[in-house]
């Protein structure tokens, strides 16, 4: 198509296309826990901040999402017997979340699902291109965020 050339110089059709196919490939590696991709992170930083509970309002501003995809992530966790909430005692208006032995177990192995794909990723294209791509991403990031 005409629009070849284009798609091929445009950063923005590019990080586009990986995030979609970075979906896809998350989306099969989770798919035997029946995760999304921001469930696994969910449960992932969850499983770090552990034995501190974590509000869903830190969870949107750490994954750059909204809070509305958050509580959805957190009710299907929930659904799943992975997490639960509780009424932050400090804010009643607020709720603190924490893995259940099962959501630990879940989370370990998604933990061990993101190494191993991080590893590929380094021996496919280096440590050093990709903490080099990783920098140009976020730059990109900075330049272009809304204000």
């Amino acid at each position: 198509m005409r629009i070849d050339a284009f798609l091929q110089e445009s950063p923005m059709f590019a990080v586009n296309r990986a995030a979609r196919r970075f979906e896809s490939l998350t989306a099969q590696v989770l798919a035997a826990d029946g995760l999304s991709f921001l469930e696994g992170l969910v449960l992932a930083a969850m499983f770090f901040e552990a034995p501190r509970p974590v509000k869903p309002s830190q969870l949107a501003d750490t994954f750059g999402t909204t809070r509305g995809n958050v509580s959805h992530c957190i009710s299907s966790l929930e659904a799943k017997g992975l997490l639960q909430r509780k009424i932050d005692p400090e804010d009643a208006r607020a709720y603190q979340l924490t893995l259940k032995p099962q959501g630990k177990k879940c989370a370990l192995r998604v933990i061990g699902a993101f190494d191993k794909l991080q590893k590929e990723f380094e021996e496919a294209i280096g440590k050093t291109a990709l903490s080099d791509m990783l920098r140009a991403i976020r730059k990109l990031e900075v330049l272009f965020q809304i204000k």
